[in-house]
């Protein structure tokens, strides 16, 4: 339908099926006043911070008073919490991620793990970010098989003597974590290591600043590069047992934790699919060649469908997948096969709209660089997209293929 000359077509969003009427009015209020400092906090200045590497410090207190920190411990739907995500990528993904790494696994730990002196010397802080977190888990050697192969230490001993001891009131931890996402400027970070008298890992909260910690920025990343990660050495670190989360016996008590992380980085995978289509059909309704806009093109509208139905089929997937954990049935198959399957979706929905903008699409002047790029990070991490399609292979088989 052609709109009478001088007025605008009011277009459809990649929202094509509508799942955030499924929102209260409260969190769709809320949903809203993200969107509105996005768009003026954010969006103007993403591509420059992630051309130059340089982490907008400067926004956190704006962020934090925006009062999102984990929502659903402040009684909002996982459904909510998971658009904030795919909404925060939308515009950028670096700012998304280290929200999550903050959230998602280092505040969510302090609720889940935390002693009650833990939480009342470091929740409100964090959840306020006046002061940030990073998760210490994956190691230079160790991603994938981490929780097998940990060769990061603690050792627990008596401070008075240096010697170990099994009652001791300190831990010296020994070893390197690699990729660890705000770790270049974290005020905290929760370490995981293995016990060296039993073998069991065990998780610590430990000040950044603590002698025997060197900080190193990764660089040269083509993707995330917003994001500060680091590679992290520790060298005869001496942790409180009073930091130690007594909460963690062994590996299988974070698996609750990194389930949800998992969600969120999916629901990213979303974002990013929003985003590409939101470039791609502005470029395509707007540029013309031959004499036309190249949304008069068939192949182009064929391919802006294709990033649209990827879109929608992902959000739909994960709106399921928020379904379960209200009643708390989401296992870790089904967010394996969400991670994975819209993974592969946001690959395919990124390619198509870089191929849209044809060579501005690789340059980041016009966003869809940046965004290409920054999808092969969601597609590695949080679990590859290799290793979660085992997971639900193996679910839905009964058989393992990981070794």
């Amino acid at each position: 339908m052609t709109a009478p000359a001088g007025r605008k077509v009011e277009l459809p969003g990649a929202d094509f099926f509508d799942v955030e009427s499924l929102l209260s009015q409260p969190e769709r209020n809320k949903l809203a006043e993200l969107r509105a400092f996005l768009a003026a906090e954010v969006a103007p200045y993403a591509v420059d911070w992630w051309n130059r590497a340089k982490f907008p410090a400067h926004i956190l207190p704006k962020l934090a008073a925006l009062e999102l920190s984990t929502p659903a411990q402040r009684g909002y739907s996982n459904l909510f919490a998971g658009l904030v995500i795919a909404e925060i990528t939308r515009v950028d993904t670096s700012i998304a991620t280290f929200f999550l790494v903050h959230h998602d696994l280092f505040v969510e730990s302090l609720y889940a793990f935390g002693s009650q002196q833990q939480q009342q010397r470091l929740l409100a802080d964090a959840s306020n970010l006046r002061i940030t977190g990073a998760f210490a888990l994956t190691e230079p050697d160790h991603g994938s098989d981490v929780a097998g192969g940990m060769e990061t230490r603690a050792r627990r001993i008596s401070s008075a003597t240096g010697k170990p001891d099994g009652g001791g009131d300190t831990w010296v931890l020994n070893g390197a974590k690699r990729w660890i996402g705000n770790g270049t400027f974290c005020d905290y970070m929760l370490v995981w290591a293995r016990d060296e008298a039993d073998g069991a890992v065990r998780g610590f909260i430990v000040d950044a600043t603590l002698p025997g910690i060197s900080r190193t920025r990764i660089e040269n990343k083509i993707a995330l590069r917003t994001v500060q990660n680091a590679d992290i050495v520790f060298k005869d670190v001496r942790v409180a047992e009073a930091d130690r989360f007594a909460a963690i016996s062994s590996f299988d008590d974070t698996k609750e934790l990194l389930r949800s992380s998992r969600i969120m980085v999916a629901w990213q995978a979303v974002g990013q699919q929003l985003a590409a289509f939101d470039v791609a059909r502005q470029y395509a309704v707007e540029r013309h060649q031959f004499g036309r806009p190249l949304a008069q093109f068939q192949l182009i509208q064929q391919q802006l469908v294709t990033m649209l139905g990827n879109t929608v089929a992902s959000m739909g997937m994960m709106a399921g997948l928020a379904r379960l954990q209200d009643q708390g049935a989401a296992d870790m198959p089904q967010v394996a096969l969400a991670k994975s399957y819209l993974s592969a979706r946001m690959r395919e929905t990124v390619a198509l709209g870089r191929s849209i903008l044809g060579g501005n699409g690789i340059v980041t002047d016009y966003r869809m660089a940046k965004i290409f790029s920054d999808a092969e990070a969601i597609y590695t991490y949080e679990g590859s997209f290799e290793i979660n399609t085992l997971i639900a292979g193996r679910a839905v088989t009964g058989v393992s293929a990981i070794a």
